[in-house]
């Protein structure tokens, strides 16, 4: 060896040097009211529901619990603002107020996704670099829709359809707020938003953004409260759409709520995605696609890649290149730049995902967990990764909505995709290998909405997302995001 070389001693501790975000420029109101109207007023319950940090477990403010007076007003406003003001406005003039909606997420950028790591104990990275310029993006494209529908539908004449009432859940507050916005003002749609009841901070800046963008009153009303809020919301006689987003249980109550009625809906559900590493593919690379998709987001991601399937003949060096991997992840305060897993977003999320590891060692399965240091307080998991699985086991099948990931093998394409395919869901997937022919095969074959190729959750507002059998029903997103949302005559 020349005196030039040197070698790397990797079994020397290390660690890096605290990098927090800092979180000096958000002011949180001790208590956030209602907006309707384009006003906030408080509650006529007079109930409040608190909102911790769930890294630290301290309190960051209080939000209202909405009730049925509470809904009846954000309706009413809503229904006169698309009768009056919103509907008849030029669609060129409403593409203006969406886009300008695009830049203020844009210049509170850092102030949003700082409310968002805080609010929901998701690492600043993610908050930073994903949640908050997507959600700008998809205010920016639909906002290009506006005063274009009849292109969207050729030979058809787009027509709002009113009132829409839109429940959103807490691992993308943000983000999925955007999601469901963005096409229905483009479409000419007034609404009233639910944001999860332990998430609300960001829709409450989204509040001022909308007021501050020249957005008529009553055109977009945010509501906060449970699931007893989101009840009276979808059971409104006078909603015309429901957009959910949540668990399948959930999903399946508003079905049976809204069986025989007029009103539209869209769901998206639950997700146990198939992740599958072919023999021939760049096995780092679909390593870190892996931890990327389980573990990077807590496993707060309906579309995780919590079950993952290997080749037999790379089976071994998979598992001990993830176990390696997993080692490197670095668990603590989501402000810190250097983090790679956050908090669990609540104490009942936290007890569901270490019931279901439990279940999982009973039920046979070999676990192993990152040896990291969980903070003592606030809500953590350790990354943890099962093998010696089968397609039976609860760990498997069932939703964990957590970091935990569990691995099976195969040996041919036919039975992989049978397995992946064995599953109530059908949100999503992904497949690793350097053939094409395969890649066709898997995704021609497996019944998801969504699968990539060589990566994994990829977004990009132009493309559609949404699933099949119990993973829910319309697509959000793309010009197919739009057609929740209108009437087509001709």
């Amino acid at each position: 060896m020349s005196d030039k070389e040197t070698t790397l001693d990797f079994d020397t501790d290390w660690s890096y040097s605290p990098a927090p975000q800092s979180s000096t420029e958000v002011k949180l109101r001790d208590r956030y009211n209602l907006f309707i109207g384009g006003k906030y007023q408080p509650s006529q319950t007079k109930d409040y529901l608190e909102i911790i940090n769930p890294a630290t477990e301290e309190k960051l403010s209080e939000v209202p619990q909405a009730g049925a007076a509470d809904i009846q007003s954000a309706v009413e406003a809503a229904r006169e603002a698309y009768t009056h003001t919103w509907s008849p406005m030029p669609a060129a003039d409403r593409g203006k107020l969406i886009f300008r909606i695009a830049r203020m997420i844009q210049e509170r950028a850092r102030e949003i996704a700082v409310i968002e790591t805080m609010d929901g104990g998701k690492p600043i990275r993610e908050s930073r670099d994903v949640d908050v310029p997507l959600a700008a993006a998809h205010f920016f494209y639909y906002a290009g829709w506006a005063d274009k529908l009849d292109y969207a539908f050729p030979g058809r004449s787009a027509q709002p359809i009113g009132v829409a009432a839109q429940i959103i859940p807490w691992n993308f507050p943000l983000l999925m707020a955007a999601w469901k916005l963005a096409p229905a003002l483009a479409a000419g749609n007034t609404l009233v938003l639910k944001p999860a009841e332990t998430t609300p901070l960001t829709a409450m800046v989204l509040a001022e953004i909308v007021r501050e963008a020249g957005i008529p009153p009553g055109v977009v009303n945010i509501v906060t409260g449970g699931g007893e809020t989101g009840q009276i919301l979808v059971r409104h006689p006078d909603v015309d759409k429901i957009a959910f987003t949540g668990s399948t249980a959930v999903g399946k109550e508003i079905m049976r709520t809204l069986a025989g009625s007029t009103k539209r809906y869209t769901l998206e559900l639950g997700g146990k995605a198939a992740n599958i590493i072919f023999a021939d593919a760049a096995l780092d690379q679909a390593v870190e696609g892996i931890i990327d998709s389980i573990f990077f987001n807590q496993g707060h991601v309906c579309c995780a890649g919590s079950r993952l399937f290997v080749q037999e003949s790379v089976y071994a060096e998979v598992i001990k290149k993830l176990q390696e991997r997993m080692e490197m992840l670095i668990v603590g305060n989501p402000l810190d730049k250097n983090t790679d897993i956050g908090a669990i977003n609540s104490r009942e999320q936290l007890e569901r995902i270490q019931a279901f590891v439990e279940i999982g060692k009973q039920e046979g399965g070999e676990v192993y967990q990152s040896k990291c240091n969980l903070p003592d307080n606030g809500f953590w998991h350790a990354p943890t990764l099962f093998s010696n699985v089968s397609q039976s086991h609860r760990v498997v099948q069932e939703e964990i909505f957590g970091p935990v990931l569990a691995v099976q093998t195969f040996r041919t394409v036919d039975e992989v995709i049978e397995k992946a395919n064995n599953t109530p869901y059908g949100l999503s997937g992904g497949v690793w290998t350097d053939k094409g022919a395969k890649i066709f095969k898997v995704t021609r074959e497996i019944r998801a909405g969504v699968i990539w190729a060589n990566t994994f959750n990829k977004f990009d507002p132009t493309s559609p997302f949404g699933g099949y059998k119990e993973s829910g029903m319309g697509r959000e997103g793309g010009v197919e995001g739009l057609m929740p949302y209108v009437r087509l005559d001709g």
